[in-house]
């Protein structure tokens, strides 16, 4: 009896292969995903994640509750030291009486200092807060209440001399808040943007030159931190806010906590191409590729930093586009595809 299987055709079967198929050539095979280059990996975001991530109310006590103790002990050893000395030695005690003394007038002027830094942050605030309240409304008085408030803000400074000359001779021309406030942000502010502008486009190119070129694993963590510190309270000095240590670090907070919860400091490859020439900058070096991308993130930040230090909200004048800013930040550093 014959079975079914003696039916089957005897030698090799051959398969038909597509014609999209890749061949033997390795050089058509598809480029292989890295998974490490996205943008949740730069440096930037990493940044922006620690500086706006908000301690817990027991952290806050613990460092609080340290600090006191460091404090205290630190006083309690100044003192018994002083006293040591001085019946030891009333000349040595003495000198150090005086170095203890002198180390608390400066501790005393620095924490005035800081005082003054956080009420001129509030002073800026409540003038922009202000400024809003008067566009949505629509109110002249209000309105004008403002530009009188910014005229006295920037009283003393020359770079804002020409502005402040031509704010006071043209606003009783002008009858209506949203002109009177147009007016003062064209004026007054228009050289301050462009001063802070400048300030951003510096940093988003330092950033992005040291992560394309220095291979060090840290150095671009470091470099995009420093950067922006540093951008942002010189926005604050152009815009009348000038900031010590805490209530600088208390404004770059106060930046990146807004950036991320809005999920501004989300960068995209659309922003990418249009810097890059199509991403080809990426597909070159996975390090130009994260160089452009941690450029662009200190970009955004710098421009939210406008924003909060910026007295007036932008009304007349268009807010900054950060592909503007990356481009012009970036030209001729890594050239065109």
């Amino acid at each position: 009896m014959t079975s079914q299987n003696d039916n089957r055709p005897q030698g090799p079967v051959l398969i038909d292969l597509d014609a999209d198929t890749p061949q033997s050539d390795p050089s058509l095979a598809p480029p292989v995903p890295d998974i490490t280059t996205g943008p949740d990996k730069s440096a930037m975001q990493q940044v922006a994640a620690l500086a706006a991530r908000k301690p817990s109310r027991l952290m806050r006590w613990f460092w609080s509750l340290l600090l006191a103790i460091i404090g205290f002990a630190a006083s309690v050893a100044a003192w018994d030291f002083v006293n040591g000395l001085l019946m030891r030695s009333p000349v040595l005690g003495g000198i150090a009486s005086a170095l203890v003394g002198a180390f608390c007038v400066v501790l005393l002027v620095l924490s005035l200092g800081e005082m003054a830094a956080f009420g001129r942050l509030r002073r800026v605030d409540r003038i922009h807060k202000s400024a809003e309240l008067a566009l949505a409304d629509a109110d002249l008085g209000a309105a004008r209440q403002v530009v009188s408030q910014l005229t006295s803000l920037y009283a003393g400074r020359d770079d804002t001399r020409w502005g402040r000359d031509r704010l006071k001779e043209r606003q009783g021309e002008i009858l209506d808040a949203d002109g009177l406030l147009g007016l003062a942000e064209t004026d007054l502010l228009g050289p301050l943007d462009q001063r802070a502008m400048r300030e951003v486009e510096a940093a988003a190119r330092q950033v992005a030159t040291v992560t394309a070129i220095v291979p060090l694993a840290l150095a671009d963590l470091f470099t995009a931190l420093t950067a922006n510190l540093r951008m942002i309270r010189r926005i604050a000095e152009i815009y009348g806010g000038r900031s010590g240590g805490l209530s600088s670090w208390r404004l770059t907070r106060t930046v990146l906590t807004h950036l991320v919860a809005t999920g501004a400091v989300a960068i995209g490859d659309d922003l990418i191409n249009s810097v890059a020439g199509g991403g080809a900058l990426s597909k070159i070096s996975r390090r130009f590729g994260e160089g452009v991308i941690n450029g662009a993130l200190t970009a955004r930040v710098g421009v939210a930093a406008i924003e909060v230090c910026r007295p007036l909200p932008f009304n007349t004048t268009p807010k900054p586009s950060v592909t503007a800013l990356v481009r012009r930040a970036l030209t001729g550093l890594f050239g065109r595809s």
